[in-house]
């Protein structure tokens, strides 16, 4: 060993050693190498997994609380114009929300959060912040029913924007989401693209509050009347803030209803109510049976 260490006769033999044992040292440290690998693979995978788990429900609560925002900003931006319509009414209004629609395939009605207890009656315009939509029929405690001016027994006056043409809108008996105006001559004068608004005759719906909007308009020379249809111009099918008219400026808003047995209409219907104020006299012209 002196003479190797001083020498160094076996250094060449150490190196070649050396470098043979090298694959043994390589094969045997194999399963070590493997193992280690193994586990960073399954410990990235684990934690990519987490991670992507992480992510995806980030991305649920963002997607969420976009949701919300829209929901909240299209809900001020119906609010707002609900409120810019009240300060166009003059009388006393108060601010609803419907919560049910009627089951019932034949009425067109919805529910309202709004009752009795609030002050609301039997026969008070419900509108919402782009015209007319209907007028309280049923009143509970803390609830109201409401029947739509698109239902078919809903009548109310109406008046032509342009020139003051008056006429009777209701619900149309064919379509869901029209109006009809019934009785008018061929002598008047209503084009397509007309407002309708409110002519506040029967004291009932506030005066000059849009209704609807003409859409076709139809002249037979054979009839004696014009089949004219609009399409109301309240949002009925989307609209959820609405607005019960509680005091009309220019009359009471308490009403009765009557139904004259004897008037009936050209196909044999007999007519439907219409709202009147409480000392408005309805005439009519004498029957035989009244001779």
């Amino acid at each position: 060993m002196f003479a190797d260490s001083r020498f160094g006769y076996l250094e060449k033999i150490r190196f070649g050693l050396g470098y043979a044992t090298v694959p043994v040292y390589w094969v045997a440290d194999v399963p070590t190498r493997v193992s280690l690998w193994i586990d960073d693979v399954f410990v990235s995978r684990t934690d990519l997994l987490q991670e992507n788990e992480l992510l995806r429900e980030q991305l649920l609560i963002s997607q969420r609380e976009l949701q919300l925002m829209e929901s909240l900003t299209s809900e001020n931006s119906r609010l707002l114009e609900l409120r810019e319509a009240t300060e166009a009414i003059g009388g006393e209004v108060l601010p609803a929300e419907i919560i049910n629609i009627s089951p019932d395939p034949y009425s067109k009605r919805v529910l309202i959060n709004k009752g009795a207890n609030d002050g609301v009656v039997t026969g008070q315009a419900l509108l919402d912040a782009n015209g007319l939509m209907g007028q309280v029929d049923e009143v509970l405690p803390s609830t109201s029913w409401v029947l739509l001016v698109t239902d078919f027994h809903h009548v109310m006056p109406v008046e032509v924007n342009r020139n003051g043409e008056r006429a009777l809108a209701r619900g149309s008996r064919t379509t869901a989401s029209e109006l009809e105006l019934e009785f008018v001559t061929q002598t008047q004068d209503m084009l397509a693209g007309d407002l309708l608004v409110s002519s506040g005759m029967g004291q009932v719906y506030p005066k000059n509050y849009p209704v609807a909007e003409i859409i076709s308009v139809y002249a037979d020379p054979g009839q004696d009347f014009v089949v004219v249809k609009a399409r109301p111009l309240a949002q009925i099918a989307s609209t959820r803030h609405v607005m019960v008219v509680l005091e009309n400026e220019t009359a009471p808003i308490q009403v009765n209803s009557i139904r004259d047995p004897a008037a009936t209409g050209p196909d044999g219907d007999e007519f439907l109510p219409l709202p009147v104020a409480q000392g408005q006299v309805i005439r009519r012209a004498p029957t035989p049976d009244d001779q």
